[in-house]
């Protein structure tokens, strides 16, 4: 199986099967899916983008982008038959493009994805039972698939008991995608200075960092599930039930 999917305008898209988890199943391939913004499948220059999508039987969409981003940008086409649900996971934004370059930048975006685990509690909670309860596969994802997206993508394969080799190995796939995603930064903002080098950028550690600071606060990633997000322990059970498959 494959884990990038192509696509000429989507930079980000990939499957989440394949990973090993502790107790020797598999997660099954052609499931759930993550991704950058879906609203590059509109118009007539992404028809090509909009028959592979198409191709997957993608069933459900989540957006965790916020409402102004999907008013200013669009959202996944309207004409698709995909049930689609937004849910925005981030309630304090930032501009990483003027990030300062002086600052640890590993840390600073750790000390952000804390606060969306803080602040999004609700929508998290609903984005997994969405995400457990779904018929078909399930495609996620907020603007670049970066941050929000790889959030709840290492909530989703923690809860699966997914060793924290791969749940990092996964979040820092995105790294194969950071010069187009700065590339199509830089054709949005014409005349603008992108100040902070870090730009697209996801190395494992930061996602390390995120993790350390959710067992630090929490125990694990299963007690910040169903402590702060009130997930209930039969919908991380529907989740794994959904998700794994023995091998």
């Amino acid at each position: 199986m494959r884990r990038h999917i192509p696509f000429e305008r989507l930079h980000n898209f990939r499957d989440l099967g394949g990973y090993r988890t502790a107790d020797g199943g598999s997660v099954r391939w052609a499931t759930l899916y993550r991704s950058d913004s879906l609203a590059k499948l509109a118009g007539p220059d992404a028809r090509a983008d909009l028959e592979r999508f198409r191709e997957l039987g993608v069933a459900t969409v989540i957006d965790l982008r916020y409402p102004w981003e999907i008013a200013a940008k669009g959202r996944h086409p309207e004409t698709e038959p995909q049930t689609w649900h937004n849910l925005s996971i981030e309630h304090r934004p930032y501009d990483q493009a003027e990030i300062d370059p002086a600052l640890d930048p590993w840390r600073y975006l750790a000390d952000r994805f804390a606060e969306v685990a803080l602040d999004g509690h609700a929508e998290i909670r609903a984005a997994l039972e969405i995400i457990a309860a779904a018929e078909g596969p399930l495609v996620f994802h907020c603007a670049s698939g970066k941050d929000r997206t790889g959030l709840l993508a290492a909530l989703v394969l923690g809860l699966l008991d997914v060793p924290d080799e791969d749940v990092l190995a996964d979040f820092a796939l995105t790294e194969l995608a950071t010069e187009r995603l700065v590339a199509d930064w830089k054709a949005a903002h014409p005349g603008r200075e992108l100040r902070w080098p870090g730009y697209g950028r996801a190395p494992a550690e930061v996602m390390r960092l995120v993790l350390a600071d959710l067992r630090a606060e929490y125990g694990s990633v299963y007690g910040y599930v169903t402590g702060h997000v009130g997930l209930e322990p039969t919908a991380v059970d529907a989740l794994r039930a959904r998700l794994v498959e023995r091998v």
